[in-house]
């Protein structure tokens, strides 16, 4: 179905009265162009080019360029079609102005078939030039290989039959049924209530027979340098995947391969920096995991029924490019994977202490349970290390938060502000009219405001050393979540009572709990790859992440990106079960994901420069490369306000959730 050719042309035909189908199209394609600019910063244009972007009919949408483009081919010939990854528009050049005129009247609110069967409408609207980020040629994680056609068809056919599904198992391996695949262990069972395997307490029988060949062969080939002593096999119907995870250090060696048989996936493999490769593992290939890529990036498979994938028929294994001219969907099928490990007998000695839980499990914080006890850990998990990264930090915080800078400069000319736990002073210099004066714990933050010519003086944030009452504002942006109790959190509301006079004002913001609100996820649950490269012709605006996260950032113009780092491994390959936390210590929590749990440690990969005039061990001595771990409380929806509401002599002006962030406005009385 097509809407009639006046409707979309119904700038040039200003006098014809449209009739109610016709409103009714050019509505929505009104609103998919401006849904364009808003979410994507795509912006149309009103006369003819040859570029037209096709809102509707991309791969994030469920359309593949073999439904898309013989579609688009009926109007004249495409020079290009881009389907960027994810996204629900792709762009479209024709070879000239008046072919792409003929697209744009004839194929506006036309209906097709995706991939999965689904009806969806087509809205066509002109562009300059197509836009989207090009992202820079990436390698495969190092230690990562991709053996493609490793086996025959025939002995597919013979593995696939060898594995006995039924429900009456012999003693030989374990088989369970877990939420989205059918699973049986060999050698040895995973335990995934603890995430190991008993060392002591192998299964009868060891692996199946019909391995030991093919073993020998990969052994012999190179392929493998160990025989392994442990199989999992995983089936996986189309739709269905595992968690982002690093097999678990101390239960198994360096060497780790998986078969898959019976359909192809795209495995994405993410860096703490934040860089994700995705790799095409296609059917009968090895995948094979050693040294960083194994102990250093998280491995997981999205759960969805398509994969993006090139679309030149050449390209097979490895890497999954960006050249947004050649990719398609691929549809899963149902997949097998055999994956083969050698338990470990010895202590894990990798070069990735800080992510090795055999040198981090005993050293994990527990919640504090005294004032005492609350001091000493922010004096290690979020004192000593602001001390630590002060440079690092400072060279990530450069963007003022829209809400935050309308908030000071609301204020009176002349208000006399405090702002508590400043950083590297951002806000200290927004407005010529305030007198603005920044208190943080670290000195090394406070050598940096004064280095920008901004007053700022050490101090900590239950105890600002400034006289009662002597503020017309203050602010308090990503600070309180470091304080490690309910009792110390209220002190530091208190504290910034105290420092307003009456019928001051305060701003604060804490991270919250909820990064997904309203329906809608934040920019940190939403940004979750980070580009690699440059913007192809045109700029794109700074993307908004919550102020109180930090991490290691890439150069994408003023965006404040975060690293996403593993957790502490917990997962066994590509069966693995992140476990609940059962005791009181604190989880160390993997960016760019929801969080589990309130109190946390949040990793900070440290990528600056150590200072020169520091001996070694001593603050900001640090080398590049070296993981912190920042205690954070996270905030739930109420909890702050019900913090404020206890107090005595202030009241609560107002009170939003900003892209991640709770944030109040209180006023002294």
């Amino acid at each position: 179905m097509a809407a009639p050719s006046t409707v979309m042309d119904s700038n040039h035909h200003s006098n014809y009265k449209l009739t109610k189908t016709e409103k009714k199209f050019l509505r929505k394609q009104i609103k998919a162009r401006h849904t364009l600019l808003r979410h994507e910063g795509v912006e149309t244009v009103s006369c003819a080019t040859q570029n037209l972007v096709v809102a509707n009919g991309g791969l994030g949408n469920g359309v593949g360029r073999s439904q898309l483009l013989p579609v688009l081919e009926k109007c004249g010939l495409v020079d290009g079609l881009l389907m960027p990854p994810n996204k629900p528009y792709s762009f479209v050049r024709y070879r000239t102005a008046e072919e792409a005129r003929k697209a744009y009247l004839t194929l506006n609110g036309k209906e097709i078939v995706g991939d999965v069967g689904q009806k969806i409408i087509l809205y066509l609207n002109f562009v300059e030039k197509a836009q989207w980020k090009e992202m820079e040629l990436q390698a495969l994680p190092p230690g990562l290989m991709v053996v493609e056609e490793i086996i025959s068809s025939e002995d597919e056919k013979m593995l696939l039959e060898s594995v006995n599904w039924a429900e009456d198992i012999d003693d030989q391996n374990v088989q369970k049924s877990l939420k989205h695949r059918r699973v049986k262990h060999f050698g040895y069972e995973f335990h995934y209530e603890n995430n190991n395997v008993d060392k002591d307490k192998p299964l009868p029988g060891g692996l199946p027979d019909i391995w030991d060949s093919i073993l020998e062969k990969w052994l012999k080939e190179g392929f493998i340098k160990h025989k392994p002593d442990q199989l999992t096999v995983n089936q996986y119907e189309p739709g269905h995947g595992i968690p982002a995870h690093i097999d678990t250090h101390s239960a198994f060696e360096d060497e780790i391969v998986s078969l898959s048989l019976g359909s192809e996936i795209v495995m994405d493999f993410k860096h703490p920096d934040g860089v994700t490769v995705p790799v095409m593992l296609p059917r009968r290939s090895l995948l094979v995991m050693t040294g960083e890529s194994r102990y250093l990036w998280t491995h997981g498979i999205t759960p969805r029924k398509f994969d993006t994938v090139q679309a030149s028929k050449g390209h097979k294994g490895g890497i999954i490019t960006s050249d947004v001219g050649d990719l398609t969907l691929s549809k899963r099928g149902i997949r097998t994977s055999f994956t083969f490990r050698k338990v470990r007998q010895t202590p894990c000695n990798c070069s990735y202490p800080l992510v090795c839980d055999s040198r981090t499990k005993q050293t994990s914080p527990s919640l504090p349970g005294s004032a005492r006890e609350a001091s000493q850990l922010e004096q290690e998990h979020v004192h000593r290390v602001y001390e630590e990264i002060a440079g690092h930090f400072s060279s990530t915080r450069h963007t003022p938060w829209p809400r935050v800078v309308d908030f000071l400069k609301a204020l009176p000319s002349g208000s006399l502000v405090a702002d508590v736990g400043c950083g590297n002073g951002k806000y200290l210099g927004i407005s010529q009219d305030l007198y603005m004066i920044g208190c943080d714990r670290s000195q090394s933050l406070a050598d940096i405001c004064g280095q920008r010519r901004f007053q700022a003086l050490v101090g900590d944030a239950l105890a600002v050393p400034l006289r009662s009452g002597s503020c017309d504002a203050c602010l308090s942006i990503a600070v309180i979540h470091h304080l490690a109790t309910a009792e110390r959190r209220v002190a530091a509301l208190r504290e910034l009572v105290r420092l307003l006079r009456p019928g001051g004002t305060a701003l604060i913001y804490v991270w919250a709990m909820e990064q997904e609100y309203k329906k809608k996820k934040s920019k940190y649950l939403r940004e979750n790859r980070v580009s690699q490269g440059k913007e192809q012709e045109t700029d794109s605006d700074a993307a908004v992440v919550p102020e109180s996260l930090g991490g290691q950032v890439t150069d994408v113009g003023d965006q404040d990106a975060l690293c996403c780092v593993p957790a502490i491994p917990d997962c066994p390959g590509e069966g693995g079960n992140a476990s609940d936390v059962t005791d009181a210590r604190l989880p160390v929590h993997t960016n760019r994901t929801s969080f589990h749990a309130q109190d946390l440690l949040v990793p900070w990969h440290h990528k600056g420069s150590p200072r020169k005039d520091k001996p070694v061990g001593a603050a900001g001595s640090q080398a590049p490369g070296a993981v912190f771990h920042r205690y954070y409380h996270v905030f739930c929806e109420g909890e702050l306000e019900a913090a404020c509401r206890t107090l005595s002599g202030a009241r609560l002006l107002q009170s939003y959730y900003d892209q991640g962030n709770w944030c109040v406005v209180l006023q002294k009385v």
